[in-house]
């Protein structure tokens, strides 16, 4: 078909154009909830700032048009649509319901997340929201375009199209040249709410990052001048516990108010204050720390070609064993001994399809026996306080903050009830630090003992209208980038302790525990040069 008028409804609102218009309109009015709800928080709906605000909504309208025009071309239209409306009305829920933001970190979140993380975050309302939002509406538009001929725009008529629509979204701006300068400058995370624009955004840049992978690369060795230094003192057994989403205010040691670690407290720990994390997810922070690279300069492709804190321990003759009660080491343990502990067929501790985390220290009398007379470091990543459901992560014996919020849709429950839950989780924590503590005790005789504690990162909960984690780290509140760390020594290293405890507000982070953990076998390597670090601050005489 020939578009023979030269009218602008002729060529400008076709057949194909009038469904991506619909389809536009759709998602602005169904799929925007959270930008328009952080955009009247940044400028609050008055007459002075009225003309902004239509000039905002009609931009963010128009550039998903021209989006959608772009990519929405010939005979495949309707069905790129159809997937645009599933996929935004599911990245609505998430952003309307937790505040989050989707970019190319929960893009890789979502694709490592497991069936069991994934049941606690389905709900009735995410069902519904697919459902009416998403599915219907799909269907709906394919049966109309079924029915009806939907020609392909000639490329010149697209063209023309995408340039009349550039033309209009800079009138709008022109007006309010300088608001949409403050607008870019100061409220960044804004438009990171934009829907789908944002995500689709985010979902290039991650396909194009995975795609340029080198999955063929071999491993480079990053402290191949390492050098085991003589040691006199018994064999060392330190237990390192990778926290899962534990906030730093909310341990008791830490000055909250609600007493979440009495067991702890009775113990001779230090807990550092001013510990921050590499990143925001797990997926991120755990590679991350065990890496030589810096929170800066950390690449998921460029760590995985480099061997972790882990393989230098191993190859200078460290029993290193890895115990996961989460959903795995995300890469970290690929060439060490590696153990399950999600399953009942490893943890003896499981009810309810949740197998707890103090069922990793299950059988590790036998790792020791087994590895007399070698160094020993045991790595055991907790299931703590992963979130939504928070009630499902301790016993109920451990209820003790009440009421507590019993559903993985926080926005539900009252500010009160999701700190109780939350709180509750960081109590049973305390218990499996206690029973890792009283563990190690048993080999105080034999061994130079120590408990390290850290988690991966925090959690916001509800502050700002955000919930849960993995916001982009040059916006991420405090609460999901200032975790706790914890630290234990064991009898023969108990006269260090005060030597330590004047540490304990030096400011520190996941960058150190490379360096930490070499150095606390007595490692020795150039890439490690004498700085203060969680256990070289034992080597020091005075803080610095």
């Amino acid at each position: 078909m020939r578009f023979a008028t030269t009218s602008l409804s002729g060529w400008f609102f076709t057949p194909q154009t009038r469904l991506i218009w619909l389809v536009t309109l759709g998602l602005m009015l169904t799929g925007n909830q959270a930008l328009f709800t952080h955009l009247l928080r940044s400028y609050p709906l008055t007459i002075a700032n009225a003309g902004f605000l239509i000039s905002v909504a009609l931009f963010f309208t128009f550039v998903t048009a021209f989006w959608l025009l772009l990519i929405c071309h010939g005979k495949f239209t309707r069905w790129i649509l159809a997937a645009i409306l599933i996929g935004s009305a599911f990245t609505a829920y998430y952003m309307d319901e937790f505040g989050i933001v989707i970019d190319t970190v929960m893009l890789d979140n979502a694709v490592k997340t497991d069936t069991r993380e994934v049941s606690g975050l389905l709900s009735a309302a995410l069902i519904g929201r697919i459902l009416f939002f998403g599915f219907l509406p799909a269907v709906l538009l394919l049966w109309i375009s079924a029915r009806r001929a939907l020609p392909r725009d000639p490329t010149t008529l697209r063209l023309k199209q995408l340039g009349a629509l550039f033309i209009l979204i800079a009138l709008l701006i022109i007006p309010f040249a300088q608001d949409y300068r403050t607008f870019v400058r100061e409220h960044k995370v804004v438009r990171m709410y934009a829907n789908p624009l944002f995500h689709h955004y985010s979902l290039v840049k991650w396909g194009i990052a995975k795609a340029t992978v080198d999955l063929t690369g071999t491993l480079k060795k990053t402290a191949a001048d390492s050098v085991r230094m003589a040691n006199n003192a018994p064999h060392q057994l330190m237990i390192m516990v990778v926290g899962e989403t534990a906030r730093y205010d909310r341990f008791s040691l830490n000055g909250y108010a609600r007493m979440t670690n009495p067991e702890l407290a009775r113990e001779h720990v230090v807990s550092f204050q001013q510990v921050t994390s590499c990143g925001t997810s797990t997926a991120v922070s755990v590679p991350c720390m065990f890496s030589v690279l810096t929170r800066k300069q950390y690449h998921e492709e460029q760590a995985m070609h480099m061997q972790n804190a882990l393989d230098v321990l191993s190859e200078q003759g460290v029993k290193v064993l890895w115990r996961d009660n989460n959903s795995d080491s995300k890469g970290v343990a690929l060439r060490v001994p590696y153990e399950d502990f999600k399953s009942p067929s490893l943890n003896p501790v499981c009810e309810a399809n949740e197998c707890r985390d103090v069922g990793m220290l299950s059988g590790l009398d036998q790792f020791v026996e087994k590895n007399k007379g070698h160094d020993i470091l045991i790595v055991l990543h907790q299931m703590g306080n992963h979130g939504p459901e928070y009630y499902r992560r301790y016993p109920r014996s451990f209820k003790r903050f009440t009421p507590e919020c019993m559903s993985g849709r926080l926005s539900e429950c009252s500010q009160q009830a999701a700190d109780n839950a939350y709180d509750n989780a960081i109590l049973y924590t305390d218990h499996f630090l206690a029973e890792v503590i009283r563990f190690l005790k048993k080999y105080d005789h034999n061994h130079t003992t120590a408990m390290f504690y850290v988690s991966d990162h925090g959690e916001s909960l509800g502050e700002h209208g955000i919930y849960l984690h993995a916001a982009p780290y040059k916006i991420a509140p405090k609460e999901q980038t200032h975790v706790p760390a914890i630290l234990w020594l064991g009898r023969q290293l108990d006269y260090m302790r005060k030597q330590v405890e004047s540490y304990r507000d030096y400011p520190l982070s996941h960058d150190d525990l490379f360096c930490t953990l070499l150095t606390a076998y007595d490692i020795q390597t150039s890439v490690c040069p004498a700085q203060a670090t969680w256990l070289r601050l034992l080597e020091d005489k005075t803080p610095q």
